[in-house]
Parts: C-alpha cells; sequence; structure tokens
C-alpha cells in the first residue's frame, strides 16, 4: 500500500480528503498542517505521494517543495488557487508533479493518484521481476528499481520526470510529439499544454545531459517533438 502525506493547514480539508481516500482503499495515510509537521513526517517516514497546500501558515508549499525533494522523490500533487501559468510552471520547475485548484471534487484527487499509479513502474508485484535497464550510454535507468543512474552515480528523479524519461527510453530514436507525452505520461484531462512538456524536458536534461542547454541525447526535432538517441561514440 503507497503511504500517502496530506499537507494543508484547513483542517476540513485535510480530513475530507482523507475520508474519501480511506473509503476508496488508501489506508496508510499521515497528515500534517504545517510545513514543519510535513518535514517531521518526511524523516520519519517513506511517503509515496504528497498532496502539498501552496499557501501554508509557516511557510509556502513552493518553498517547501524543494526540500522535500532533498528528502523523497515521491509524487507531489500541489492544491492551489492561483490558476495563472507563472504559478503553474513554478510548481513543476521547482519538483511538482502536478496541481489541482482549489475548489475540487475530492474524487478529482482520487482520480489523479490511480492515474499517476496505473502509469508508476514501481509496484509491489514488479519487486521480484529482473530488472530491465535502459542504457543510453552517459546514463542507465533502471525501470525495475525506479532509478536512474548518470555516469554511475545514483541521480535522484522525481516522480513524473522519472516517467517522462522512461517513455523515451522504450521508445528510442522515435520522434515524440507533446500530444503524444501528455496522453502517455499525464493521460487524463487537465489544464496542461506544451509549456508543462518544456519545463519537464528541461528538467530530464539537467540530469543527463552534460550542458542542458546544447542537448545531444534528448533532441528537439522542431515542430514535430522530441528525440531521445544513443549516446555517439568518441
Amino acid at each position: 500500500m503507497k503511504k500517502i502525506l496530506l499537507v494543508d493547514d484547513e483542517r476540513s480539508i485535510v480530513k475530507m480528503l482523507e475520508t474519501v481516500l480511506r473509503k476508496e482503499g488508501f489506508t496508510k495515510i499521515y497528515t500534517a498542517y504545517t510545513a514543519k509537521e510535513a518535514l517531521h513526517i518526511l524523516k520519519e517516514h517513506a511517503i509515496d505521494i504528497i498532496v502539498l497546500d501552496v499557501m501554508l501558515p509557516d511557510e509556502s508549499g513552493f518553498d517547501l517543495c524543494p526540500k522535500i525533494r532533498q528528502l523523497t522523490n515521491a509524487y507531489i500533487l500541489f492544491l492551489t488557487a492561483k490558476v495563472s501559468d507563472l504559478d503553474v510552471l513554478t510548481g513543476f520547475a521547482i519538483g511538482g508533479d502536478d496541481y489541482v485548484t482549489k475548489p475540487f471534487n475530492p474524487l478529482e484527487i482520487v482520480a489523479r493518484l490511480k492515474a499517476y499509479l496505473r502509469r508508476n513502474p514501481i509496484d509491489e508485484q514488479q519487486a521480484n521481476k529482473p530488472s530491465h535497464n535502459y542504457d543510453f550510454g552517459r546514463f542507465t535507468l533502471h525501470s525495475n528499481s525506479g532509478e536512474l543512474f548518470v555516469n554511475g552515480r545514483l541521480t535522484p528523479c522525481p516522480a513524473q520526470v522519472y516517467m517522462l524519461l522512461l517513455y523515451f527510453c522504450k521508445h528510442p530514436n522515435q520522434i515524440l510529439s507533446k500530444n503524444e507525452l501528455l496522453e502517455a505520461v499525464w493521460g487524463f484531462d487537465h489544464y496542461v499544454d506544451d509549456n508543462t512538456v518544456a519545463v519537464h524536458i528541461r528538467r530530464i536534461r539537467e540530469r543527463i545531459e552534460t550542458d542542458p542547454s546544447k542537448p545531444e541525447l534528448l533532441l528537439t526535432v522542431r515542430g514535430l517533438g522530441y528525440k531521445l538517441v544513443k549516446e555517439k561514440k568518441q
């Protein structure tokens, strides 16, 4: 069972989400009402999914997110009342994986989490399966353990970034359009656009490229999409 952490200073929202999640079969649920409480729980427990409010009393969710990323690559879904493109891209850029705007239907949260879990390649059923490693020279992606190694070193990789990279690894040397990537990795109808893909592409390049501004592995094919290629032999 996945461990879920709910972080929001509005106790009514936390209680509502906890009740609905338990009815949907999620039983390992932790709650926090401040950034400080959330960090304490994350240091004590291996959390898989975090539902994080942007507006917390002691620190914003945007400020808290990088600290969370130092502790875990858990899937982070932001709750926000702000819907501007800048806020959305800020959330993605600092390590968030998805977002929902307030007010929201709690069943939408459940749908997002279930959609993520359906696409998450790491689950208990795969624990005993042989690992499939995708070797692209400079980096290797281990599909069974969910780990990214760059130049032999384990490199932190947030959930949605990992899943996007995994999709590229499964389709090497193929041009993948933005729409195809959105459908394959996000897979449900909500506000995501070209910028969503572009931000996540940048986050991948920051990990696997020698110079992210001059990519050699994850290439942009102008007007068509993106393509992941093998590292050229020296």
